[in-house]
């Protein structure tokens, strides 16, 4: 078993993982961690549960995005869910309120002159 830092019952260097994979798609806006995992009730079998924001982010960016997350041998399954997409009231309101934003895109505006 791999030791090392946990917030969320995952490795540090995992979390990292996760959020790079993610993070380096140009669509990205936001990833928000949601779920048993978040509201900290999660099992040493439960998924991570993700809702991953941004423009025109479709099916092809979730395939990418776990082709990559296969390539860490992770022990975790991960569960990912593009928010635009969510069709269920329920789990949307559920996302608003206990979410935790692992990331969130910096748009950096240039000075007016």
């Amino acid at each position: 078993m791999k030791k090392g830092p946990r917030k969320y019952g995952i490795l540090e260097t995992d979390m990292i993982n996760i959020i790079s994979i993610l993070s380096t798609n140009p669509k990205t806006k936001k990833v928000v961690l949601f779920g048993s995992r978040a509201i900290d009730n999660f099992g040493p079998g439960s998924d991570i549960d993700i809702s991953w924001l941004g423009d025109d982010l479709g099916f092809d960016d979730v395939i990418e995005a776990g082709l990559a997350y296969d390539k860490l041998f992770l022990p975790y399954k991960l569960d990912l869910v593009i928010y635009h997409q969510i069709k269920e009231k329920a789990l949307t309101e559920h996302i608003e309120r206990v979410g935790i934003v692992l990331y969130e895109k910096q748009v950096v505006t240039k000075p007016n002159k």
